[in-house]
């Protein structure tokens, strides 16, 4: 071997050898997330992701261990090359893994007291029992769910059953981010949950082509439009089925923004514009509940924000003539995702809520720490009830929810 080869071998060997001990120490979960972010799990929830983290640091060290064999066994340059192209290879693998194992240990990390870790727990049984409410009846496994706290406006999930960064076995854990200004009334959650259960059930495709087909003939313009928002709109039926105006109340709070956010159009954006969707979730409070508090919200809602001084004012208005058949499909109409049964007669819309809606202040802090509701009814009461900051952490067990 020539002394150029030799040197190109030395600096691999000394690059393979940093590499293989990094993948090692990944190993160490505790160095990830503190003791105690791990214990504020439940049990399932811990085994579940530690048996999932380990895989991948699991399967990185395999990838790691073929790295100083072949190496060994490089005899020409074009060998070494060959050598350096496998190493750079698994450098990138590495970080993918790292930004798999950070993204859990940044969410782990959130339960940071024991009243913050009872609130996530909370949220983690709700998310998981508005699924399940669905999927078990259907005889679909209801994924294992991690709420973590966050920055921003709103909520995201990253789903079960999709490959991570690593691109290694599926996501076993529907990752749902919640709102630090949210945390209090977390309709969101259930919104995301939506998410995770149209994408199990199939569902987001077929409502598209339900809105495309039905929308055809008497509002042909926006039909497509419509259709391109289904995924968004199944989420948001999801919620307001689980907790009605409360999940209106909340989206309001997170979309009134400037006038140009609230009448944005971006071509692709799979959410419905701003003015739009607000409207959609108060006629399905309308629809369902006849007059009530949501009735003020629209119109305080509409004087806010003059649909004329939009740009795109004859598409908001066109696309809100067919808002009452968008809910028809959605909410009343049979999809084969739910064995031929409206979303409406799997969830039944909470008669829960709205006498409860006007003034969510009367009630908080009384009904849930008394436990006299059940679990789906507290899923009901999620947005209006849930604990204030002047409940001490000894006063409420996130079990009685």
């Amino acid at each position: 071997m020539t002394d150029l080869a030799q040197d190109i071998r030395a600096q691999l060997a000394r690059q393979v050898a940093h590499w293989t001990a990094a993948a090692q120490r990944l190993g160490d979960l505790d160095d990830l997330a503190a003791p105690a972010a791990w214990k504020a799990l439940e049990d399932y929830l811990h085994l579940s992701l530690r048996h999932h983290l380990a895989g991948v640091v699991e399967s990185l060290n395999r990838q790691a261990a073929l790295l100083e064999p072949a190496l060994n066994a490089a005899e020409s340059l074009d060998d070494l090359q060959v050598v350096r192209r496998k190493l750079l290879a698994f450098r990138r693998q590495f970080l993918r893994a790292e930004t798999t194992l950070d993204f859990f240990a940044d969410a782990i990390n959130t339960r940071t007291s024991e009243r913050m870790a009872a609130m996530l727990r909370a949220c983690d049984i709700l998310a998981h029992r508005s699924m399940a409410q669905v999927l078990e009846p259907l005889g679909r496994e209801t994924p294992v769910v991690l709420t973590y706290l966050d920055k921003g406006l709103g909520a995201s999930i990253l789903k079960a059953g999709l490959r991570l960064w690593d691109g290694g076995i599926e996501n076993p854990v529907a990752a749902i981010k919640i709102t630090r200004h949210n945390l209090y009334r977390p309709t969101s959650l259930i919104h995301e949950a939506g998410h995770q259960v149209a994408h199990i059930l199939g569902w987001n495709g077929e409502l598209a082509d339900a809105l495309a087909k039905g929308l055809a003939r008497d509002h042909p313009g926006v039909a497509d439009l419509w259709a391109s928002w289904a995924s968004e709109i199944a989420a948001d039926a999801f919620a307001f089925a689980h907790t009605g105006y409360a999940s209106v109340a909340a989206l309001h709070d997170v979309l009134a923004g400037d006038a140009q956010s609230v009448f944005r159009h971006r071509s692709g954006d799979p959410h419905p514009i701003s003015y739009l969707r607000i409207l959609l979730g108060v006629q399905m409070c309308h629809e369902f509940y006849g007059e009530g508090p949501w009735d003020s919200m629209a119109r305080a809602w509409e004087a806010q924000y003059p649909v004329e001084q939009a740009s795109n004012h004859g598409l908001i208005r066109e696309a809100k003539l067919a808002a009452s058949q968008v809910i028809t499909t959605t909410l009343r109409q049979p999809f084969r995702a739910f064995h031929q049964r409206p979303l409406s007669v799997v969830i039944d819309p909470p008669r829960l809520v709205p006498p409860l809606g006007g003034d969510a202040a009367e009630v908080r802090g009384s009904s849930l720490h008394v436990g006299s509701f059940t679990l789906d009814e507290h899923i009901a009461l999620a947005g209006l009830v849930w604990p204030s900051k002047r409940t001490s952490s000894s006063s409420w067990d996130p079990q009685d929810c």
